[in-house]
């Protein structure tokens, strides 16, 4: 009979029958006394009555029985943590047992056990576990560190256990080493600071591709996500990891096929000046990549995901393999869509009439939204492919002629695009979309359609007719439509002004005086303003050359891309979105990227326009000084191209107007009168950063007659500890030395301290240069520094603050479109606000320049209903970036900060830095 028996009790009094069995002497009955309990516990009934008669059945040689007290344990001990005290000595006992798999077994319980009087005692166990002689014990001891790191860090810091989670790294046994490595991600991911715990070394590395070979599939899966975060020293190096991996690539399970895809990728990139190598290990990835196609469909849902991923950053490597990724048609819908979306991604001269062949056939598919993005797929096709743009236009009307509705529209929004990509070629075929014009009743067809009316009014006789049948219902359009419908007027006004001004007074008032929404209020007031006042210079606006729009508009923004191929094979991959937008607490402010290119500069490539989203309001904030001067920016922050020379939404016309608010960034801004004058006479004028006056640190009277007073400074991008140093003892003091207690930034001594003597009486200033490279400790408060300094009278201890914007790094600023990414990518609850008093009356301009020198980077500005916005980023020397949003009110004495970041115990010190600046 099968233990299927043990759930089906429902008696009454069981608890106190199972009581008496568990104290039975026989073993059999104590075993099928716990089996019941076990049963009773599974199905949610509560045995914690029972807990010190369980207790009580440890002590046996029974495997079988032992394994079910200790299940039982785990579950009740975090209930009942006084009793589970009872267990410790037999946990202890069992640790020594002569049988491993009971060793083993004790110490995992143990671990699970997140009890804190527990985990005490599992210190000197797990110490000898990790040193014991069988395999099996080790491997499991070391996932017991990281499960004791999660309940206490310190612990395991304190009792040096990170140190032999190490050594196991050079186990003889793969399988000991993996779950070491495997236990060391856990904690690194785990670690507030996100510092690597572990540097990975040349003999290091070798051991691990050595254990790689023998250790189970997940094992590998560990050792290769280990492999994909170390640097070779050099290309030999790396071509002989590539050579090493390459046979995973083989493997039966695709979680360890796309590790390995992952580290070959990441080599690859270190390795782009050996052209030959590389095109030799393309060819080796694409096999695999097409054989976990042949999964079920949830396996090749997430390979299609990262290999959406690949095709972005290696699209060579998949180039000749178009016909995997045909649609079969017993495929799920969401393979079908992710199938189209690496087909356009790999369209080529070369292929493109198979894949216009494939994309016909789909649109006449009875599933309505595979259909819309095959016919969307073919537009983008025309604007990829330049050669086939023809051919796509001929196969865009041929589905126009189907009369099939959901089509005509998909088409006539995609049709739209490729005039936008080709002006003046294919405008023969407006008449054919104008037929269809009944027809269209979803919203962003119509706005499409109404975009083609206004863009190509002079061609079209009746374009008035048909502007006019779209106002008659113009309250009841979409928002989208509306805001189409406007420009569209303006536009045929400008061109055919005589026969129209009724029209284009009729929509300015519908907009103006009928309508609820703001932003179509706004444009209608814009265009008002601007035909009233100077109608030549609206003619330059709204008819002036639009930017061609480009097929890379749906691509990932680099940064966000290299990080995601560091994470291929995760989740992070398959949701396209950094871990940090997904998982809170873990390696919070930490992000991988893919290593600089060896060899030569990266060649400057171009980017994408992007064609703005009208719904975007957010996007709006930070397009508003688009049109100003485009100034390099630091190689950290990629330079996107503006998508016009005026945003009309952002207040540009006011300045062209002579009136309304001044909308700039501070990377255009004129440069001061100082700067000029430097410039005429050739010097140098470098406004330093901001730094707080001497503070006593060691007062004479405890430092026995030695007096320091001291602040820090940045210059030039270096840390200094600034000190003055005064001997109020009657004797001279001599042999300095200075050291640094772990703290939250790393901060220590690049040099040593080198003050020779100090007579009585005398005073001395002395700079000490700091590095960030030294051992990290969260301190309390977050800016504490423990100094201890020597000289020959004796060692004297003091504590002070670190101005927190001596570490914010000189390439803190961030491009707009990855301001608002990250901005959105932040969770609200990661945002805190903070009142700055006492601004001094501080302008936009005057608070823009000085956090600009304290390494604060305004990355745009604006005026919105009389209050000035600044959107500010910095960056910590741990890698923390933080993002702000500055509301000042002109005449107020205060003002407004916004503050999201994914480490907010900064936040404190973050805003009394601002004080600090913005009062000096």
């Amino acid at each position: 009979m099968t233990d299927s028996k043990y759930f089906t009790t429902t008696k009454k009094g069981e608890i106190f029958e199972l009581k008496s069995e568990l104290n039975n002497d026989k073993k059999e009955k104590k075993k099928e006394a716990v089996k019941k309990v076990i049963a009773s516990m599974t199905v949610g009934k509560d045995v914690s009555a029972l807990f010190p008669d369980v207790v009580n059945c440890m002590q046996t040689d029974n495997l079988e029985l032992k394994k079910l007290v200790y299940l039982y344990l785990m579950n009740y001990a975090k209930s009942q943590p006084d009793m589970a005290i009872m267990a410790v000595n037999t946990f202890v006992k069992d640790c020594e047992d002569p049988n491993p798999l009971i060793r083993a077994l004790a110490v995992r319980t143990m671990g699970c056990i997140r009890v804190d009087k527990i985990t005490e005692y599992l210190c000197e166990p797990l110490r000898k576990c990790l040193k014991d002689e069988d395999p099996y014990v080790r491997k499991t001891a070391a996932v017991c560190v990281a499960k004791l790191y999660d309940i206490s860090s310190g612990l395991v810091e304190d009792q040096g256990f990170l140190e032999q989670l190490k050594e196991l790294l050079s186990d003889s046994n793969p399988m000991v080493v993996a779950n070491a490595v495997a236990a060391l991600s856990e904690i690194n991911e785990s670690s507030p600071t996100g510092q690597p715990l572990v540097e990975l070394s040349t003999s290091t590395i070798n051991k691990l591709l050595t254990a790689l070979n023998e250790c189970t599939e997940w094992g590998q899966v560990f050792i290769l996500d280990s492999l994909s975060n170390y640097t070779p020293r050099d290309d030999r190096e790396a071509q002989s990891i590539c050579e090493r991996i390459t046979p995973r690539l083989a493997h039966a399970n695709a979680a360890v096929v796309l590790s390995a895809v992952k580290v070959l990728i990441k080599m690859m990139e270190i390795l782009q000046g050996d052209v030959e190598f590389c095109n030799t290990l393309s060819k080796k990835l694409a096999p695999p990549l097409v054989t976990l196609l042949s999964s079920e469909p949830e396996v090749q849902y997430v390979a299609l995901r990262n290999i959406n991923l690949i095709v972005q950053k290696k699209p060579d490597i998949l180039k000749h393999e178009m016909k995997v990724f045909f649609v079969k048609y017993n495929d799920p819908i969401y393979v079908k869509l992710e199938k189209l979306d690496i087909m356009i991604r790999l369209a080529s001269q070369a292929n493109i009439a198979q894949v216009l062949s494939e994309l016909k056939e789909y649109a006449t598919e009875v599933d309505v939204d595979f259909v819309r993005k095959a016919v969307r797929a073919i537009g983008r096709c025309a604007i990829k492919v330049e050669p086939s743009a023809e051919r796509c236009v001929s196969t865009l009307l041929d589905l126009i002629q189907t009369k099939v509705n959901y089509v005509v529209q998909e088409a006539i929004v995609v049709i739209k695009d490729i005039f936008r990509k080709y002006p003046n070629k294919y405008e023969s075929i407006i008449s054919t979309l104008c037929e269809n014009l009944d027809t269209l009743d979803e919203p962003e067809a119509r706005a499409s359609m109404v975009w083609i009316i206004g863009e190509y009014a002079e061609r079209i006789d009746n374009a008035d007719e048909l502007l006019d049948s779209f106002l008659e219902g113009f309250a009841d359009e979409n928002a989208q439509v509306q805001l189409q419908l406007l420009t569209a007027v303006v536009k045929l006004f400008l061109k055919r002004p005589q026969h129209t001004q009724g029209l284009v007074q009729h929509v300015l008032s519908l907009a103006t005086q009928d309508s609820d929404n703001p932003d179509l209020r706004d444009r209608g007031f814009i265009y008002w303003r601007l035909l009233s006042t100077d109608p030549a210079a609206a003619k330059e606006v709204v008819l002036a050359d639009k930017p061609l729009i480009s097929e890379e508009t749906d691509l990932l923004e680099p940064t966000l891309l290299d990080e995601l191929i560091c994470h291929i094979s995760s989740l992070a991959s398959v949701y396209h979105k950094p871990p940090t937008a997904f998982v809170e607490g873990r390696s919070a402010g930490i992000r991988k990227t893919l290593p600089a290119r060896q060899g030569s500069e990266e060649a400057p490539t171009q980017e994408a326009t992007v064609i703005p989203n009208q719904e975007s309001l957010i996007g709006d904030l930070l397009s508003m000084d688009l049109g100003g001067p485009t100034i390099p920016t630091p190689a950290a922050a990629p330079v996107v191209a503006p998508t016009s020379n005026v945003d009309l939404l952002g207040g540009g016309l006011d300045v062209l107007l002579g009136g309304g608010p001044e909308v700039t960034s501070n990377v255009g801004a004129a440069p001061s009168t100082t700067g000029l004058l430097g410039d005429i006479f050739g010097i140098t004028t470098t406004p330093t950063m901001y730094t707080p006056p001497k503070a006593l640190w060691l007062p004479a009277d405890k430092g026995k007659g030695l007096e320091i007073q001291g602040t820090f400074s940045r210059r030039s991008g270096q840390i200094y500890m600034e000190m003055t140093l005064t001997n109020k003892a009657m004797q001279a003091m001599t042999g300095f030395a200075i050291q640094f207690n772990k703290n939250s930034f790393g901060l220590a001594p690049s040099v040593p301290m080198n003050v020779t003597a100090l007579q009585p009486g005398q005073s001395l200033e002395y700079s000490l240069p700091l590095s960030t490279t030294g051992p990290v400790q969260r301190m309390e408060p977050l800016s504490t520094l423990q100094v201890a300094i020597k000289n020959n009278v004796d060692v004297f201890y003091y504590a002070c603050q670190i101005p927190l914007q001596v570490i914010f790094l000189e390439d803190g600023t961030l491009d707009k479109r990855v301001f608002l990414t990250t901005w959105r990518d932040i969770p609200s609850a990661n945002e805190i606000q903070y009142t700055l008093n006492d601004i001094n009356g501080g302008t936009t301009d005057s608070i823009s320049n000085k956090m600009t020198r304290n390494n604060i980077f305004t990355i745009a500005k604006r005026n919105v209903e009389g209050q000035d916005m600044l959107y500010q980023s910095l960056k910590l020397t741990n890698n923390i970036w933080v993002l702000l949003e500055l509301k000042l009110t002109p005449g107020l004495s205060y003002a407004t900060l916004s503050l999201k970041s994914r480490s907010l115990e900064v936040a404190p010190f973050v805003f009394q830095a601002y004080e600090m600046i913005c009062k000096n």
